[in-house]
Order: C-alpha cells, then structure tokens, then sequence
C-alpha cells in the first residue's frame, strides 16, 4: 500500500494526537480523586493505546480488517460520586479534569472526520472510521460521569 504524501502527513497529525490522548488519559487516571474516573480514564488509555497501535500500523503498511465498522465498547454506568451543590475541591479537579478531555475527545474526533475523507484506501478508510467512533464514545462517556455527578 502506498500512501499519499498528504494521507502520510494527517497519520503523523492522528499518531500526535493519539500520543496526547494516550498521556493524558495515563497523567488524568493518576490525578483524578474518585475511583470510578480513575478506572474510566485508565480503561480508555488502554483504547486510545490502541488506536495509537493501528495508527502506527497503518504507517508501516499494514491494515487490519477487524478496524471496520463502529466501536464495541459497553458503555458504563455511574454512581454518583458527588452531590448537587457539593462545592469541594476534589469535585472541582475531577470536572476540571473531565471537561479538559471531553474537549480533547472531541478535537481528535474532528480530526478523524476530516482524515477519513482523505484517504482512497477503503480499509484505511474503515480503519478510521472505527477509532473515530470509539472517540465519539469516550466522550459520552465522560459526558455520562459529568452529568451523573451534576458537574455538566
């Protein structure tokens, strides 16, 4: 398979990307106060290590056909943590923490978005496709966490 300058130039942009999320995720799981953000954070560092994998991959040449279609991730369901009005400092740096990456999710899920439509390979294409959705999925469910601890 050959690549496109321009498809080798957006896979360094996705692999920055990919590498951020992968440390932020790694950085946030340690600095999160609450058990269940902590665990939410490390399970989807695991996801985005994987993407970051199959980014790498696509690079060297090689296209795994189980990338196609959407994400398979279950989706998680929250005590909540904090109360409504609870004011505390932990509550503030765990939003604070939630709300830098919903933000980061949805950068890197643009930027998928705009990629997938660059690329002639149909397996790339669906390769794409597949960690975009996962994207999309990390952010509902940090979206989920912030509403369920009346921080959204």
């Amino acid at each position: 398979m050959q690549l496109t300058q321009k498809e080798t130039s957006l896979l360094k942009d996705l692999k920055e990307q990919e590498q951020l999320c992968v440390d932020k995720y790694n950085k946030y799981s340690s600095s999160a106060h609450d058990g269940q953000l902590k665990n939410l954070f490390s399970q989807i560092g695991q996801i985005e290590n994987q993407h970051l994998d199959t980014i790498n991959q696509i690079m060297s040449g090689t296209v795994s056909s189980t990338q196609s279609g959407g994400g398979q991730q279950k989706q998680l369901s929250f005590t909540p943590t904090y109360k409504q009005g609870d004011t505390s400092q932990n509550k503030k740096d765990d939003c604070y923490l939630c709300t830098d990456l919903l933000s980061t999710e949805k950068h890197v899920s643009s930027a998928y978005n705009t990629s997938i439509f660059e690329f002639g390979d149909t397996n790339i294409r669906n390769a794409l496709n597949h960690i975009q959705k996962e994207e999309q999925e990390h952010g509902e469910q940090i979206y989920n966490y912030l509403s369920q601890n009346g921080m959204y």
